[in-house]
């Protein structure tokens, strides 16, 4: 069984820098830790960095999350994808607020909007200390490695959690459990990457069952993934004489929930024929072709024609928006690749 100690070791020397942890000895803000936690959902530290700094300039606190408005809140969250997280980070601070502050217990956190097992464990373990290990993939591919787990990923993930919790079970794990998971989170990020390990800098090099047999870049094994569907639509890019553009806004559930968008048709398998898709024009007007963009999304593809007209008045439903306001519109990147195509 690997030494809790010579990874912590490790992270005492090569811990990372990064703007929600506290320095060293410091405690740890579980606001700042529930923020980027939300956000590292699905997306790289690296692209997450800049948005949290921003998302925290505008929202410094659980309060000002809060008391502010969706719109404002999705607006600060465009571009980081996955907009149910937005949704339920401003749920989940209205909750917090309700009863006064964040629940120090696995299950008191994870009966808030949005927070599910890997977070409340992440949140517990790393903002008050909580002795459990928040399971991410960087936490599965070590733990896959370390033990040999060869069965194939999503259907070993138990095993792997029950694996990652032996790893925590320690008495140096248990007496610093925030550093501990952040350590494991280090130690997959930089050094157990998922090619080409590190593993000559590895504290565990010695311990690991999967060097110890050949196999640590083969590790973790993935069921193959069914090919993503394509899906076509529509959209209208309408602009005025004095510059503004119709968006509207989408639904406030499912995709894209409460975000704006260009008008257009509903995203299906089949191309749209022009007679079918200029009924979903927002009005009557010089329509003009401007091209095509994809857009890739977890589960289907994204193949959507874009139509341009300049008119005198916008007599749509909708909502103008400056063409000089459009960087700030809660607008999804899907849909910023549609506008830059229209109006470049």
């Amino acid at each position: 069984m690997p030494d809790p100690n010579a990874l912590l070791d490790w992270y005492d020397r090569h811990r990372r820098t990064l703007p929600w942890r506290a320095l060293p000895g410091a405690a740890m803000d579980p606001y700042r830790v529930w923020i980027s936690e939300i956000m590292l959902q699905q997306t790289t530290v690296a692209a997450v960095i800049p948005y949290f700094h921003r998302f925290l300039e505008r929202f410094p606190t659980v309060e000002a999350l809060a008391q502010a408005e969706s719109e404002s809140v999705m607006q600060a969250w465009a571009g980081l994808g996955y907009y149910a997280r937005a949704r339920n980070l401003h749920a989940c601070a209205r909750a917090v607020m309700a009863q006064g502050g964040f629940p120090r217990s696995l299950e008191g956190l994870q009966a808030l909007p949005g927070i599910g097992p890997y977070t409340a464990s992440a949140i517990g373990a790393i903002a008050f200390g909580l002795p459990t290990v928040p399971v991410d993939g960087n936490v599965e591919r070590v733990t896959s490695r370390i033990f040999a787990i060869d069965a194939p990923l999503p259907g070993s993930k138990p095993e792997i959690a029950i694996a990652a919790a032996r790893l925590g079970a320690g008495k140096a794990a248990q007496a610093r459990p925030s550093d501990f998971a952040q350590a494991l989170f280090d130690l997959g990020a930089t050094i157990c990457t998922p090619t080409n390990p590190a593993c000559a800098l590895c504290p565990w090099r010695g311990e690991c069952d999967a060097r110890k047999q050949g196999i640590e870049a083969e590790l973790p094994r993935k069921t193959p993934k069914a090919a993503r569907s394509l899906r076509h639509g529509v959209h209208f890019c309408l602009i005025d004489s004095t510059g503004n553009v119709l968006l509207r806004r989408r639904p406030p559930q499912g995709l894209y929930g409460g975000m704006s968008e260009l008008p257009g048709t509903p995203w299906r398998g089949e191309p749209w024929m022009p007679s079918e898709a200029n009924a979903h024009a927002p009005m009557q007007a010089n329509w003009r072709d401007v091209g095509e963009i994809r857009h890739g999304l977890t589960h289907f593809e994204l193949q959507l024609q874009v139509q341009m007209a300049e008119v005198v008045r916008i007599n749509a439903e909708g909502v103008l928006c400056a063409r000089a306001d459009l960087g700030g519109a809660a607008l999804p990147s899907v849909m910023r690749k549609c506008l830059k195509l229209a109006l470049s």
